[in-house]
């Protein structure tokens, strides 16, 4: 009997349905291992979530040496009271002169004529012009003389009464002066060449009934007064040395001073030049040159000390333009951070899982020539830490110091791409740059204040500045690894006053 072609085996049915039943149980049976496993990856991510631990940034290569601070130059007119100096000539000077044995003695340089006098001054008046001071008085003076007829050297006639000149009329006047020129050694030592002029009679002086005329022996006998009072001056300021004075002032150039809130200022002194030297009324002008490379720290250094460098002749420009670095560390910018950032929370939802990336704290510091980094400290879905880095950059419109282009490290983009790329996130990278942003004003104000207290001070006795800057302007930033060095230039005027009484010269 043949087969109907639409007749089934019952066997071959049978196992057929089996098979079929086995294959769906197989995929049900994957489909809730599928499930099992994901819901253990979400359970034991949420639950064990892997720390984050990547390597510190590499430092920027170059270097900075306090020796690239350009150096700071400074034009300080020095102006010397010379009253002080005035009052010690006329110390010096004798006010009355007289004949030798005066009043009972005479001068008798020939046969036939004696004379003596007494003679005062007035007080020293002194006129400055260029590089020369001079000294002068008028001096007033009488006279007695007596004469008689000689022959030879050997006398015919007795003297004649004694003939008065000044003392029954006003005194007889004549004009005395020294011209002193000055000068500045490059050892700090003054010479001044002292060299006294001729007697200019202003009246003259005739004596007995004839008349005669005997001023000219009068002059002779002022002159060798005159010149015996030049050889005191000579002696006593013909060369003054300054040195030991100057010595002081760079000494105080040397020290560190407290710069109260911003740190310790050093100026560094380098060297000294003397741009120009005259004389005025009754004041020594000088135009003082000093060329220095001040630094601020927040660490006070150890004050040096050294002599004081020989003069040079280099000019300088009028005022003073001042390059300034402030090394400054890094806890206060830190401090800043974290009183704003630490415990800011950000969510995230990836894969329709929430994500949480809490931010424990910040540390700041440099990652060398021009990088500075931030260490964010973090917990949350993860824990551990990230480091971003950054170009600090100073907006002088805001008066703004800001971390621009901040990014994830390099080391840090690598863990983070192989372990937990969730948080590599640009909104995390965004909200912490807009805390990195410091002000500065407020700094540049209180450095104004401060330095224009320090132009203005007596630095020893008797030596007195008076000075400010217009304005302070930060030209570079650099992110040392330890320490942030902001340099910045000012410009200004100072002068400085120096009242030789106070003093000793």
């Amino acid at each position: 009997m043949e087969k109907s072609a639409e007749s089934v085996n019952p066997l071959t049915n049978s196992s057929q349905s089996v098979k079929d039943g086995l294959v769906s149980f197989e995929l049900l049976s994957m489909n809730r291992t599928i499930v099992l496993a994901v819901y253990m990856l979400i359970f034991s991510s949420s639950s064990h979530a892997q720390l984050i631990l990547p390597a510190r940034p590499d430092s920027a290569t170059g270097q900075f040496r306090l020796d690239s601070l350009p150096l700071s130059v400074m034009n300080i007119p020095v102006l010397v009271d010379l009253r002080p100096v005035y009052a010690l000539a006329e110390k010096t000077v004798d006010t009355v002169f007289s004949s030798t044995g005066y009043p009972d003695g005479w001068v008798q340089e020939a046969c036939d004529t004696r004379y003596k006098y007494i003679f005062r001054r007035s007080k020293l008046q002194m006129k400055a012009s260029g590089l020369s001071l001079q000294l002068g008085f008028t001096g007033y003076y009488k006279i007695i003389g007596s004469t008689r007829v000689c022959s030879n050297g050997i006398a015919l006639s007795p003297w004649t009464p004694p003939c008065r000149c000044g003392f029954d009329e006003p005194e007889r006047r004549v004009n005395v002066s020294f011209t002193n020129t000055l000068s500045l050694m490059t050892n700090y030592k003054v010479k001044l060449d002292i060299k006294r002029n001729e007697p200019q009679p202003l009246d003259k002086c005739e004596v007995c009934f004839w008349g005669q005329n005997i001023t000219n022996q009068v002059m002779k006998g002022l002159v060798a007064e005159l010149d015996a009072a030049k050889k005191e001056l000579d002696k006593n300021y013909a060369s003054t040395d300054l040195k030991p004075q100057i010595q002081k002032v760079w000494d105080q150039l040397n020290q560190v001073y407290d710069i109260y809130g911003l740190g310790w200022l050093r100026i560094n002194p380098a060297a000294l030049q003397l741009n120009r030297l005259t004389t005025r009324h009754d004041s020594l002008e000088m135009q003082l040159g000093i060329t220095a490379r001040p630094v601020i720290s927040f660490e006070k250094p150890e004050p040096v000390s050294s002599p004081v460098p020989h003069l040079s002749n280099a000019g300088i420009k009028p005022g003073f333009s001042i390059f300034l670095d402030a090394v400054l560390n890094y806890d206060s910018l830190s401090r800043l951070m974290n009183a704003q950032l630490a415990g800011k929370t950000f969510d995230f939802k990836k894969a329709f899982v929430k994500k949480h990336f809490v931010v424990d704290s910040c540390r700041i510091y440099g990652g060398g020539y021009d990088k500075m980094i931030i260490r964010v400290d973090f917990s949350g879905t993860n824990s551990g830490k990230v480091y971003l880095s950054g170009r600090p950059v100073y907006d002088s419109a805001r008066r703004l110091l800001e971390v621009t282009a901040l990014d994830f490290d390099i080391k840090t983009k690598n863990l983070l791409l192989g372990s937990a790329a969730w948080l590599f996130d640009r909104k995390i990278t965004r909200e912490i740059g807009q805390y990195a942003r410091f002000e500065m004003g407020q700094y540049i104000d209180s450095a104004k204040l401060t330095i224009n207290e320090q132009l203005n001070q007596e630095w020893v006795p008797g030596v007195i500045s008076r000075g400010q800057i217009r304005d302070i302007r930060l030209i570079r930033i650099y992110p040392l690894d330890k320490h942030l060095v902001i340099r910045s230039n000012c410009e200004g005027e100072m002068g400085i006053t120096i009242d030789a009484a106070r003093i000793s010269l």
